[in-house]
């Protein structure tokens, strides 16, 4: 059958540029009044011509397939379904916030603020809301949306671009002339309270599990693999910071950013606000707070930054969060109900934590039938009985607590909790050291299944092994059906044994094997990780391995050698030599080695001198030979730290061609500027004296 449609490259020369026009003015026109109707809330055409302007540039689009735009406004519509989500590592980390829940924190918050700058007047801060939705960053090239991607672990999201095209609030292209050659935008994906009603009334009319909240919602639909899916959601999005930028000078300020933003088109959120002083905080929030319930989405809190960027780059970061910002949050939604039992749980380090088992309440848009108690001298302070009415709460809106004790309510046959001395999981006594509230199972991985599950789901995590598809439900049939005792034995599966597992097909037991597989390229830090050590968290992880560069060296190191990394004292020292002279650990460790798990290894002792140790380096431009990971990877590695902001406290800045912003400030802050081949010599220090 002839096709009724024509190639572009056989019409005459003057039809392809006329086509190309009219496409050109149809984007443009439909994006604007897309603007007008989606962010302004203030439609100028009716929907009907809207429409026909829509299918008359999907015709030509259809005809003429090499003309599309890449911003077209037709990619909203939703693509092809997505096999599965890739992995994005962020240019500059998406951060977390430290959160104050008292105004006694946020007073704090401006004292260590003051401290910080020398400040002899108050501060000025710029105040945000804190949605409830999902934190995204928008990467646009060139001022044309290229990629969208999730905060993930903070350092790795997921490429969600083809479902944020769908979007109507993001631009695909920047309403400016001159854009920036690189931008990150940082924002919150979320779910307008009506568009989450219409939306759960589909789902019951389909007879669909309905939502439970507009975030839950939001964080589903933006995670779909077909695209059409989240197309129609109705996600809304609003930006609030920034990562990357390149081939363009940084706003001075959060309140300036904002507004550059306004005027490229991209949305801000117009609660926000400058205040002077810690009164002035306060004085927001409580006004948010009145109004919450009449705004047209959810939030839990508000955020308050420092406004001028020089002054954040003054404070830094601590850790994972930025000392120059706080979310401050909302008191979480309490609710009564009546405590039904109380049960004790075996973590993955043995830690025996009593859960009250309630009668089903619903609390902060989720229902709740189970709230941690902690610890036992917890529930003896705050005399909680089995029969009791308490008071529970999401703490932070997350982990349901009980919160008090309704004594006026007590039932007469309330009965008391008492801590159990034996594991409900595999008998071993529970003890309790002198210097620790909570109790522990003593039985170990080896003999208490509870233990081996923890630690079996802590090694298969993204931020440890990442091992696709092992997760709870799988673990637990391992366990259970005694397949797998340790980390090393997930090595050790095989198709036949996978296969034999409940609502397991032999494609689903391969990819899985395909994961286990892949995972044994990993690195030191998330090997050290993995293992699952007391009081040896991801920061402490990368800094050990950094320090020590290979497994003898730290299995071997002395209390003298560990104390001398960052972020290690007393407590971790103890707690990593406890973990090394434990004979089946090391067992462990050579096992997992022996079947394959590998990483780029440091050749260095413990007391090897680090070229940059103690150092910050930040990168900017483009290097002649290392990529952006490449070389934050040789930095690691040689004991240094990667940092995206220059501040005060930056040893050197890495620069290559377009360098821009960072490279400017580095010379006002005179900073050591080094190019690629002086970073490689730094570096090379330690290898010529070896």
């Amino acid at each position: 059958m002839q096709n009724d449609f024509f190639n572009a490259s056989d019409a005459p020369a003057d039809a392809v540029s006329e086509i190309r026009s009219r496409m050109e003015r149809l984007c443009a026109e439909i994006n604007k009044h897309a603007h007008a109707y989606y962010v302004l809330d203030n439609p100028v055409i009716p929907d009907a011509v809207y429409d026909r302007l829509f299918s008359e540039l999907q015709a030509l689009e259809l005809a003429y397939p090499e003309l599309i735009a890449p911003d077209s406004p037709t990619f909203r519509v939703g693509g092809t379904a997505l096999p599965e989500f890739s992995q994005v590592k962020h240019a500059v980390p998406m951060l977390s916030l430290n959160n104050g829940f008292e105004d006694a924190d946020i007073v704090a918050f401006d004292r260590r603020v003051r401290d910080g700058l020398h400040a002899l007047m108050d501060v000025e801060y710029a105040i945000d809301l804190k949605f409830d939705g999902l934190a995204i960053n928008l990467r646009y090239v060139d001022g044309v949306f290229t990629q969208a991607a999730t905060r993930g672990d903070g350092f790795t999201g997921e490429d969600v671009t083809e479902n944020v095209r769908t979007i109507r609030t993001v631009p695909l292209r920047l309403n400016l002339e001159n854009p920036p050659a690189v931008l990150d935008v940082r924002g919150e994906v979320l779910m307008f309270k009506a568009d989450f009603d219409k939306l759960n009334a589909r789902q019951r009319a389909a007879g669909a599990k309905e939502f439970a909240n507009p975030r839950n919602a939001a964080a589903g639909s933006l995670r779909q693999l077909d695209s059409k899916i989240t197309a129609h959601r109705s996600l809304r999005f609003f930006a609030y910071g920034i990562g990357a930028l390149e081939g363009a000078a940084l706003p001075v300020s959060q309140r300036a950013l904002l507004g550059w933003y306004d005027a490229m088109g991209i949305p801000v959120c117009d609660e926000n606000a400058v205040v002077t002083g810690v009164a002035a905080l306060l004085d927001f929030y409580r006004v948010i707070q009145e109004k919450r319930t009449l705004l047209p989405y959810e939030i839990d809190g508000v955020v308050y930054k420092v406004n001028a960027f020089v002054e954040q780059e003054i404070l830094g970061f601590v850790s994972r969060a930025p000392r120059f910002a706080i979310a401050h949050k909302f008191p979480a939604q309490e609710a009564l109900t009546t405590v039904l039992g109380i049960e004790v749980q075996v973590g993955r380090t043995g830690a025996i934590t009593p859960v009250a088992r309630l009668a089903p309440v619903f609390v902060g848009g989720v229902t709740v039938t189970n709230a941690t108690l902690h610890n036992e001298e917890e529930i003896q302070r705050k005399d909680i009985r089995i029969g009791d009415t308490v008071s529970v709460r999401r703490a932070g809106d997350v982990i349901p607590e009980v919160i008090a004790s309704i004594l006026e309510k007590r039932p007469g046959d309330a009965q008391q909790f008492i801590m159990p001395t034996q594991c409900p999981v595999c008998s071993s006594p529970i003890v309790k050291l002198e210097d620790e509230a909570i109790a522990r199972c003593s039985g170990g991985w080896i003999k208490c299944p509870a233990q081996r599950k923890g630690g079996l789901f802590h090694f298969a995590s993204r931020k440890a092994m990442n091992i696709d598809g092992v997760g709870e439900q799988l673990i637990d049939q391992l366990v259970d059906k005694h397949v797998v005792t340790t980390a090393a034995d997930l090595y050790k599966l095989g198709l036949a044994s996978l296969s034999e597992l409940d609502r397991m097909a032999e494609k689903s037991a391969g990819n899985i094997l395909s994961a286990i597989e892949t995972s044994k390229a990993t690195t030191f830090a998330r090997f050290i990780y993995a293992l699952g050590i007391r009081h040896v968290g991801e920061s402490t992880a990368k800094d050990l391995a950094a320090r020590f560069g290979n497994i003898d060296a730290l299995i071997n190191a002395t209390e003298e050698q560990l104390l001398a990394v960052s972020d290690v004292g007393p407590v971790v020292a103890r707690s990593l030599q406890r973990f090394f002279s434990d004979p089946l650990n090391v067992e462990l460790v050579r096992q997992l080695m022996a079947s394959g798990v590998h990483w780029p290894e440091v050749q260095q002792h413990a007391d090897a001198v680090l070229p940059l140790l103690g150092k910050t380096l930040v990168l900017t431009g483009s290097l002649p030979n290392l990529s952006r990971d490449q070389a934050s990877e040789l930095i690691e590695k040689n004991g240094g730290k990667v940092a995206g902001s220059v501040s005060k406290k930056t040893s050197y800045v890495v620069a290559g061609d377009d360098a821009g912003s960072k490279l400017l400030k580095a010379q006002e802050l005179n900073i050591a500027i080094l190019s690629e081949d002086d970073l490689i010599r730094m570096c090379q220090v330690k290898q010529d004296e070896e």
